[in-house]
């Protein structure tokens, strides 16, 4: 994949994932958060079906099951616990928690893939989580939220993992599609047992719906398990770290939350660790950097 297209499919992801904070926030106050999450997905995966029921199905029983799995792992697991643990903690704090999953898909990959990463990947990772807490003002705190965070954290790095070993199997807008239906249906599952769903609906509400299903949900999952199914995980997770930051941003121009020279030192500290993690050493070329240089 050409790098500038790699790398600018990442920012627009990481931009979808850092706003969809800030305008979920918004949407709390018309609906509770697993209610809207199960309704955010059920339109996102409904409008997606819609599109790929031409191209290739699952053909098996397994690949049914691993579309359930990725589905519960990715996004009701994650953002469950994104959104329960802020019953303890504050939301800069759970979006802290739940972006370490690149150093998880570090650690996962190596235990269980086999994979081997150089001492300036891990170097680059603890340099992006610290980047990540200082935004947020170095104020952690260590509670039952934290430990949900972690659940989530966690969650997303074997997603992540799940994807690139089971995504080259499918055509990656069917599993978008239907990883995202099978999320809405434990999201709603899960508020009938521990919400009272409601949704009160305008023009805010609708807004909210809409920008959370078209891109926070197909247009962010769709580029996320294309990047996955094409790059490295490692690679392509450490960019994650960006989510929070843009997350600050939106939440400043939407919610007008003041900005602090936290975050432009944490800003500046995951630009550093993305490139850590991704720098190639200056003996070896990647092939496509190759052909270029010869093509010129």
């Amino acid at each position: 994949m050409n790098p500038f297209v790699y790398i600018g499919l990442l920012l627009l992801t990481t931009f979808f994932m850092g706003s969809a904070f800030p305008i979920g926030k918004i949407g709390l106050s018309y609906a509770p958060p697993f209610f809207l999450m199960g309704i955010r997905f059920l339109i996102a995966g409904f409008l997606l079906s819609l599109f790929v029921i031409k191209r290739s199905q699952p053909q098996s029983l397994k690949q049914w099951l691993q579309i359930i799995i990725i589905g519960l792992f990715q996004s009701t697991v994650v953002l469950g616990c994104a959104y329960y643990s802020m019953n303890w903690i504050r939301s800069g704090e759970s979006a802290i928690i739940i972006f370490t999953s690149p150093l998880l898909v570090i650690i996962l990959s190596s235990l269980f893939l086999g994979k081997s990463y150089r001492f300036a990947q891990w170097f680059g990772v603890v340099v992006g989580i610290i980047g990540v807490v200082v935004i947020f003002g170095l104020q952690l705190s260590f509670q039952v939220g934290t430990l949900i965070g972690i659940v989530g954290a966690i969650s997303f790095a074997i997603a992540t993992l799940l994807v690139k070993r089971w995504g080259a199997s499918f055509d990656q807008m069917v599993l978008n599609a239907y990883q995202m239906i099978a999320s809405s249906i434990f999201f709603f599952i899960i508020s009938a047992c521990v919400e009272q769903p409601h949704l009160e609906m305008n023009r805010t509400s609708l807004f909210v719906i809409l920008y959370l299903a078209l891109f926070s949900s197909i247009g962010q999952f769709s580029l996320w398990f294309y990047l996955l199914k094409n790059g490295d995980p490692a690679k392509t997770s450490a960019f994650l770290f960006l989510a929070p930051l843009f997350g600050v941003l939106s939440s400043w121009f939407l919610l007008h939350e003041p900005l602090t020279m936290y975050t432009g030192i944490g800003g500046l500290l995951i630009c550093i660790g993305i490139f850590l993690i991704n720098w190639q050493r200056n003996q070896s070329l990647s092939p496509s950097m190759e052909e270029k240089l010869a093509a010129h």
